[in-house]
Order: structure tokens, then C-alpha cells, then sequence
């Protein structure tokens, strides 16, 4: 089977590391250690491998290693499906972030056609209960791991967005600037809507087939109704005198919301319990894994962080199964080896400390 793997990754100067460097089989990757270690600092290193600004959106300085603040560089030799890669990736200070594929210059999206990495943090653990920007921010980035090029369309329609904002909020009248713009958005705009629908349908497939000890959501999104540029536009150029009076864009992709329903229960994920609302979480980071498997040809890496220790143990288990039969790189983190247990031997354990001098990983001898 075709696979999609980091087999080697090394750290200069990035976050709490020095240097590092890991080898990994391709397989799952467990590290353990106490909170604050830098074990999440190797997950936010990889995740720098996809475009964008990785799982903590943070900007390329705040990735330096202080106090030295030289810049700070990730490489990796990546497998991607029958071909191996080198990537590197890096930012000096005061400089923007450079990517670098097989030893060429390249932009950050060239990157999405190369791997397909998915994550999950916790952070996102209050996704269901929070703002509708947080989850149309999940929504997007999972759209992204199946349509590289929906990270330029939502660049586009934000530009276009900024400039009718700015002249709304100004006041100008000046019906062929916002026609203009309008076009842009409206064009843009489908391209969105067209991305996250086709997403929606890839999940709902893939939790479907699967039998797994996860629920199943029914999803849904709210307020992307209107699926054509004419559509738009046409909405646009109607909202623009109500526009004018809020001094902002009120309808529109960039208003839409991810609605999440616990099928077995009938009951909307934001009323359902802490538990319930992980589960869930879980449920669709698998799920697009799987319809990945199926689009790009191989499972994506996996980014999980401390996931192990909000389960129970049967469901932790449940977890790893999914995993190992996935067939899926997944790197995962805990403060303990006692989290991965129920792994036995299908994964490579590392251990993360933190010695004042900066983080350091060790291969433990015994499981």
C-alpha cells in the first residue's frame, strides 16, 4: 500500500530545540514526557510542513528558539507515495518563511500536493461550544487536505473582502469599486462554498462505512446556501446598503457555520457532554483520514496531541486499533508511557525531557 510518512526529522533552533533529530519506521510515534517537555513543539514541526502557520497559527518568529533568536529550520525527508522527498523549511529573523522541496525554492502550497497531515490539539477540544470562526477555521482546514488550491481561493476572497469592508466603513460611494470587488468575492466566493460542500459529502461517506467505536455526526453547514458566483453577486450588490450602514460584509462564505448533530442521539453537539463532544471530535479527524486514504491514494500523517489522555481506557484502545488498521503515520503525545500501553509493539516510544538547556528525546530500551 502506497504511504505517506516523515522518516526522518530534524530541528534546528525551533521552539525548545537546539538540534534534534528523529527517525521514525513510518508507523505510530509516541512521545511521552512532562507537560512542557517540547513534545507538542515536535508535533508543531511537522504540522510546518503544510502550508499555513501549523497547529498553533503561530507567526514564523515566535517558532525561534530563544534566547539565541538566529531563525529556526525543520527538514524532513518525506515519503509520498512512491516518491521520497526532501523538504525543508525555515525563517530567519526579520525575514518571511521560506520552503525549500528536493533542494528548489517553492511556495508554501506546493506543499499541500505533497503530504496530507491532519490534526488535532487541545484547543479544540471546546470546538462545538465555540465561535462560529473557530469551526468554519476546522472546516477549512480539512478542505484544504483535499483541495490544496482552496487556501488561495480564501486568500483572494478575504483581499476582496478587506477593500469592500474598508470603503464600507469609509462611507464611499463608488457603485464600480464594489461591483469590481464584488466579482472578486462572488468568484472566489463559490469556489468556497463549492470546496467545503464536497468535503461535507467526503465525511459523511467515510463515517458512514466505518464501523468504529466513535459516533458518527450528521453535519451540516449553515448560512453557505448560495453555491453560485451569479448567486452571490447577485446578493452582494442587494446587501450593500445594509452593508453600508453595519460598515462590514454581513452574508457571505466567511459567515458560514459547521453544525454537528450526535446521530445516535438527535442532539447537537454543543448540547452533548464533554465526553461526547471529544468523541465526536475524534470521529471526524478519523473520518477525514479515511476519505483521504481514498482521495490521495494514502492515510495522512496524524498530529495527536495528549488525545490518549482524555479517553477512557477502552476507547484510548479503540483509539490505537483505529490507527494501527488505518495504516496511517500517527504521532501522538502523552505525559506518560502508561497512556500508550494498549499499544504493545506497534508503536515506536520516545521520551521528552526538558533539562533547562532546552528539550532533549531518548529511545526507551524497554516498553
Amino acid at each position: 500500500m502506497p504511504r505517506l510518512a516523515v522518516t526522518r526529522l530534524t530541528l534546528s533552533h525551533f521552539r525548545s530545540y537546539k538540534q534534534a533529530e528523529i527517525e521514525s519506521d513510518g508507523g505510530i510515534m509516541a512521545l511521552y514526557g512532562a507537560n512542557g517537555a517540547g513534545k507538542t513543539n515536535i508535533l508543531e514541526a511537522i504540522s510546518m510542513l503544510s502550508p499555513g502557520r501549523g497547529l498553533r497559527r503561530a507567526a514564523p518568529p515566535e517558532l525561534m528558539r530563544r534566547p539565541e533568536a538566529l531563525g529556526w529550520k525543520v527538514s524532513a525527508d518525506l515519503h509520498s507515495l512512491s516518491e521520497l522527498h526532501e523538504i525543508s523549511t525555515r525563517a530567519e529573523p526579520e525575514a518571511p518563511r521560506m520552503v525549500e522541496i528536493d533542494g528548489k525554492k517553492a511556495p508554501q502550497t506546493a506543499l499541500g500536493r505533497l503530504a496530507r497531515i491532519v490534526w488535532l490539539v487541545p484547543v479544540m477540544d471546546r470546538l462545538w461550544v465555540e465561535g462560529a470562526g473557530e469551526r468554519r477555521r476546522f472546516l477549512d482546514r480539512m478542505v484544504l487536505s483535499f483541495h490544496p488550491r482552496h487556501a488561495e481561493a480564501t486568500l483572494a476572497y478575504e483581499k476582496a473582502m478587506r477593500e469592500r469592508n474598508r470603503l464600507l466603513k469609509d462611507q464611499v460611494d463608488a457603485p464600480a469599486w464594489y461591483s469590481a470587488l464584488e466579482t472578486q468575492m462572488a468568484e472566489s466566493g463559490a469556489e468556497i462554498v463549492a470546496n467545503r460542500a464536497d468535503v461535507l459529502s467526503r465525511l459523511q461517506i467515510a463515517q458512514g462505512s466505518a464501523e468504529t467505536a466513535f459516533p458518527t455526526a450528521e453535519l451540516s453547514l449553515i448560512g453557505d446556501a448560495l453555491a453560485t458566483p451569479e448567486a452571490l453577486k447577485e446578493a452582494f450588490s442587494a446587501g450593500r446598503a445594509q452593508d453600508l450602514r453595519a460598515g462590514r460584509t454581513l452574508e457571505g462564505p466567511h459567515r458560514a457555520d459547521l453544525r454537528a448533530e450526535f446521530k445516535a442521539k438527535g442532539v447537537e453537539a454543543r448540547a452533548c457532554s464533554t465526553g461526547e463532544q471529544k468523541a465526536l471530535l475524534i470521529s471526524l479527524i478519523l473520518a477525514n483520514a479515511r476519505a483521504l486514504r481514498d482521495d490521495f491514494g494514502a492515510p495522512p500523517i496524524l498530529l495527536l496531541d495528549e488525545v490518549a489522555a482524555h479517553l477512557d481506557a477502552d476507547r484510548r484502545a479503540a483509539l490505537f486499533d483505529e490507527l494501527h488498521a488505518l495504516k496511517a503515520q500517527a504521532w501522538l503525545t502523552g505525559t506518560g508511557p502508561a497512556l500508550f500501553e494498549a499499544l504493545g509493539a506497534r508503536a515506536t516510544r520516545l521520551h521528552i525531557q526538558e533539562d533547562g538547556a532546552g528539550s532533549t528525546l531518548t529511545k526507551p530500551t524497554v516498553f
